[in-house]
């Protein structure tokens, strides 16, 4: 279960105050997958690493029960010098998974071929995205958090790892962040709009996207 009580975070970016949270208290449900929706900019990202304890919030408490993937589609957490399989190793170790299986399962899925024995650093976004995307779908975790992976790569790429969240989630949590809204809309039973700091929750996916476009157009 992820609960967050009164969390609060803003940052300065480009010498203005950017609001991600504003003594937001919202209870995330068990299972299923929830859309997080909301324009460019308003903190989709940064709350979705403030629930995975990778950034701090200013003020309040994110509770987690269970075990929590990283943002999936951020790679900013891995080694640059290190190769696609001495990060997935690395990982492996950290989450107590057997590294070899991790690393056959991390291969197959990601499609890096021989670029998984290179330098995590060389690797272009797409490949980086896929890498953490596979890792991720390696481990058992009670939570997925999704940013924006599922654009990444080729049509085939993008079918297949829709259809392996779809599988997950039959008794987990997906937090999931994407401008493709139809994704959404297909792949989510609820939804949460973040603007100005605060969250509103939808119990129909349509509903959310409906508000959003029109304040959007605002």
């Amino acid at each position: 279960m992820i609960t967050l009580d009164r969390v609060s975070k803003s940052y300065r970016s480009g010498g203005l105050q950017k609001v991600v949270a504003l003594k937001v208290t919202q209870e995330f449900p068990k299972t299923g997958a929830v859309a997080l929706i909301g324009r460019n900019g308003a903190g989709k990202s940064s709350l979705l690493r403030l629930i995975a304890g990778t950034l701090r919030p200013d003020s309040g408490r994110v509770y987690v029960r269970g075990t929590v993937s990283w943002p999936i589609g951020f790679a900013g957490s891995f080694h640059g010098d290190l190769t696609g399989l001495q990060n997935t190793r690395f990982v492996a170790r950290i989450y107590g998974v057997d590294s070899d299986r991790l690393a056959a399962f991390v291969l197959d899925v990601s499609e890096l071929g021989d670029h998984f024995h290179m330098p995590f650093r060389t690797y272009s976004a797409g490949m980086k995205a896929r890498l953490a995307f596979a890792m991720s779908m390696g481990i058992d975790f009670d939570a997925y958090l999704i940013d924006e992976v599922t654009s990444v790569g080729d049509a085939a790429f993008r079918e297949k790892s829709e259809a392996m969240l779809m599988e997950r989630l039959g008794d987990r949590l997906a937090i999931i962040v994407s401008h493709n809204l139809p994704l959404l809309a297909r792949m989510c039973e609820s939804a949460m709009v973040l603007e100005n700091g605060r969250i509103l929750h939808f119990d129909s996916v349509d509903e959310a996207i409906a508000t959003h476009r029109k304040r959007m157009c605002q």
